[in-house]
């Protein structure tokens, strides 16, 4: 037995962590017991990735079948990292149509997770570049699931969590780029009602996301610095810049679980208001800059979920419907405020649809917030959780460590036909993960 956490190092679970070098193990490891899950490279923050008995690792699985340049076409397995497709092949001219805000993520962990980027807003999640899926079911079977074959099982898949069985390989879409550099242009707002104006007015922008300074108060309420991106052409490349700048690895870490103490409301108001002036300098004009620090900003930054100590940290990501999420958006965060110990790095970005039957994008604005795992703080996000759900929104369950199962199937409508579907697919309950036996299991 190990003792294994998500990103957010909340909560730990003692699990049987199986490493499995063949899909015939994939198969032996989830049909002898009931209670496993497929784990990517541990990115969720939560519980997801987590069985209630037993966790199969599928990082081992990260070859390329084959790659097809006409089309950007490419057939993996699910263990693949994003990191290693961008390196591979943004050289090529090719890059995911959807990226996350950090590359080590799984193929398989982003298909289950439904992934979505700076570029929801027009372009989708990372399911609707994903054209079918290799997928071993509950009952040790293994189906190919699209949109036209055991579509029911694909749809419920993408978004899925990771319960409708073990995705073992993917065939997707890549985007052909001319260079790996972004085009950005930075716009700062001075509150919330500016910055969802620049969100919108940028909504002819491929990518939109706003940095929020979440312990702004009074008129400064809400104030961001809106990040508009496109990808940049040969011909915006300054004289002898490489087409596709050379990726950096993991910088300088955080080497030890810092104080709870280090992060109050004193320290990240001065860090704010520090990024937000430095930001300020730099709106109005436009900048050419690496793909990475634009999409993966804390990357550089090795095991930076240290930062909030040896107790963890949890991420409150909820989605509002784009009625009255003025209003609410600002409550949300004038509570924050008042509290004074939400994260340094607050997101706010527009969502479009989503595809998959529990995806978590509808319509609207996203907000998303980390807090330490201390005081009362677990109420305190109750409390938050009740204005999302009389709004119309929901939680990301990618994100999530601690909603109750009331929040949950307040926000997912479609979770009687997800869980039909999922039913179909393992009658016997084989997959189970401590998000489920929180959120959907039977009790």
């Amino acid at each position: 037995m190990t003792l294994v956490s998500g990103w957010g190092r909340f909560p730990v679970v003692d699990t049987d962590l199986l490493r499995p070098r063949s899909f015939e193990a994939v198969g032996e490891a989830v049909g002898d017991v009931t209670g496993s899950v497929a784990r990517g490279n541990g990115r969720a923050y939560g519980d997801a990735a987590i069985g209630t008995a037993r966790t199969v690792a599928m990082t081992g699985f990260d070859r390329i079948r084959w790659f097809d340049t006409a089309s950007g076409r490419i057939r993996l397995e699910a263990g693949v990292l994003l990191s290693d497709l961008i390196d591979t092949f943004g050289p090529r001219g090719f890059l995911p149509f959807v990226v996350p805000g950090t590359r080590f993520v799984s193929i398989g962990g982003a298909i289950a997770s439904d992934v979505h980027g700076k570029n929801h807003h027009c372009e989708g999640g990372f399911g609707r570049y994903v054209d079918s899926i290799l997928l071993l079911t509950g009952e040790g079977e293994t189906i190919e699931v699209s949109r036209e074959q055991n579509s029911d099982a694909f749809f419920a898949t993408v978004g899925g969590m990771g319960l409708t069985g073990v995705i073992l390989e993917a065939t997707m879409r890549l985007r052909r780029v001319e260079t790996g550099w972004i085009r950005e242009r930075v716009i700062a707002a001075s509150d919330l009602e500016a910055a969802m104006r620049a969100l919108d007015a940028g909504d002819a922008a491929t990518y939109s996301v706003a940095w929020i300074d979440c312990v702004a108060r009074g008129r400064d309420l809400g104030r961001s610095l809106i990040n508009l991106g496109e990808h940049a052409g040969k011909d915006e490349l300054a004289e002898g810049a490489e087409a596709f700048p050379v990726g950096k690895g993991l910088g300088l870490g955080v080497p030890i679980d810092l104080p709870s103490m280090t992060l109050n409301r004193y320290s990240i108001r001065a860090f704010n208001e520090l990024y937000y002036r430095m930001g300020a300098r730099r709106a109005g004009g436009s900048h050419v800059v690496s793909l990475y620090p634009y999409f993966f900003p804390l990357d550089s930054v090795a095991d930076w979920n240290r930062i909030y100590g040896s107790r963890g940290f949890l991420q409150h990501q909820c989605v509002i419907p784009e009625a009255g999420a003025r209003d609410v958006l600002g409550d949300i965060l004038d509570r924050v405020a008042r509290r004074g110990d939400a994260s340094f790095l607050a997101v706010l970005k527009r969502l479009g649809h989503g595809d998959g039957l529990l995806s978590f994008p509808l319509p609207g604005y996203t907000l998303a917030l980390d807090f330490p795992v201390k005081g009362d703080i677990l109420s305190f996000l109750d409390e938050i959780d009740r204005l999302v759900v009389a709004a119309g929104g929901r939680l990301y369950l990618a994100k999530d460590a601690r909603q109750s199962r009331t929040t949950f199937e307040a926000g997912y409508p479609a979770l009687p036909r997800f869980n039909a579907i999922r039913k179909s697919l393992d009658p016997k309950g084989n997959i189970r993960s401590k998000l489920s036996q929180r959120l959907f299991d039977e009790v």
